[in-house]
């Protein structure tokens, strides 16, 4: 290919890549336009997107000219295993002139009759997208400049992609979330509950949570918890630990051995998972709270005519990585007429800039016996006010508000 030739491709594809009509539509329509001018542009038979899943551990057939079946049937590609494989794990361009099953997993590209493979990294912001390759049935060897050029298309792709993925995961993890904070929280004679959930400015939706749900005897149940991470991973991994946590509430008693199951099952499935989970049970009759804490801050009890306190209790391991293998405390505690418990997750306290010390001070006198959404009320106008969360925050108050049968 003459000096000529290589310049007029180049000067085609910088204008494919920059062409501004192609901010107005949607990813899918992006990339088959992309897909469409990098086959018409290289004069190849066949061109393929392949994104990077959730996992990070494989990559999807997304979208393709020539090659249909592959987004069709599903393909995936372990990272490091055959051609597009090794382009991810080594994000550099890799070029094959020999197609068969000891050089790509995918049958498909062997029995499509292909010959020749050039194949780039999609790359934005340091994190792997995907990859783009181009396949000819005829013996081609690609070049230098090729790649290059390739790549140019590559890494436009990799910034719509990376961007598009980001809306669409944060768009997700807050139908995620929304969907799993209880709507109502359940009412007992003497009790009322109030909870708040605030997504982070700076991270989006995340993997706090609070749950609130009725137990057997009289009995309420309160979990406030946080996923280390953020974004969809996080709020998946929240999702599993709620619906397990009130599974092995309705069969255990008492909150250490809960989240003792809770620990064994996200140690066993959730691989690298790590949460700071707080569980209380509330006896409405008896008016006598028991939690335990796994790497959660402590509540805060305010009783009527007395300055708010921590609650004095033994902290746990976080849950995650089997850590609490000598078994989990937990503390019991009566909780007097009048008086409000307020639980609330690190995002709440936590400022880039302030300290942790003073931010819990500031938050345990502003909590006060009230009703449980004036309480909510004023913490977050104290504690968030004007400026946006910067990590998310969950918050859930409690008002022992009446003399129970028990007392």
């Amino acid at each position: 290919m003459g000096d000529g030739t290589q310049a007029a491709r180049r000067l085609a594809v910088l204008e494919a890549v920059t062409d501004s009509t192609l901010l107005t539509v949607g990813f899918e329509k992006f990339v088959e336009v992309m897909l469409s001018r990098v086959h018409d542009l290289f004069g190849v038979d066949t061109v393929t997107v392949l994104l990077i899943d959730p996992s990070g551990e494989r990559l999807l057939a997304k979208a393709t000219v020539g090659l249909n079946e592959e987004v069709y049937q599903g393909v995936r590609v372990p990272l490091g295993a055959g051609f597009a494989g090794r382009i991810a794990a080594t994000r550099s361009a890799v070029r094959l002139d020999h197609v068969d099953a000891s050089t790509v997993v995918n049958p498909l590209l062997w029995e499509r009759g292909l010959h020749s493979l050039l194949g780039v990294p999609m790359v934005a912001d340091g994190d792997l997208v995907g990859v783009l390759h181009i396949g000819s049935v005829a013996r081609r060897e690609f070049t230098d400049t090729e790649a290059e050029h390739l790549q140019l298309v590559a890494d436009r792709i990799a910034i719509t992609a990376h961007a598009h993925q980001g809306r669409a995961e944060q768009a997700a993890a807050a139908m995620l979330v929304e969907s799993l904070l209880p709507a109502r929280l359940p009412t007992a004679g003497g009790w009322e509950l109030a909870g708040r959930y605030i997504p982070g400015a700076d991270v989006g939706v995340g993997g706090d949570w609070y749950d609130v749900f009725p137990l057997s005897g009289d009995r309420i149940g309160v979990v406030i918890g946080d996923v280390v991470g953020h974004g969809l991973p996080a709020a998946i991994v929240m999702g599993r630990l709620r619906s397990a946590l009130r599974a092995y509430a309705l069969e255990f008693d008492d909150p250490a051995t809960v989240l003792g199951r809770l620990d064994r099952k996200a140690s066993h499935f959730e691989g690298h998972t790590m949460a700071t989970v707080l569980y209380a049970i509330i006896d409405t009759v008896s008016a006598r709270v028991t939690l335990s804490l796994a790497g959660h801050l402590p509540p805060i009890l305010a009783e009527p005519g007395q300055p708010a306190r921590f609650i004095e209790a033994p902290v746990g391991h976080p849950v995650g990585f089997g850590l609490a293998v000598t078994g989990r405390p937990q503390v019991s505690l009566d909780i007097p007429t009048g008086s409000v418990l307020a639980f609330y997750t690190d995002g709440l306290v936590e400022r880039p800039g302030s300290d942790l010390d003073e931010r819990l001070e500031q938050l345990r006198r502003v909590v006060r016996p009230e009703s449980p959404d004036m309480l909510c009320a004023h913490v977050m106008a104290t504690m968030v006010g004007s400026e946006p969360a910067t990590d998310d925050i969950a918050l859930v108050a409690v008002h022992h508000t009446a003399v129970t049968r028990g007392e």
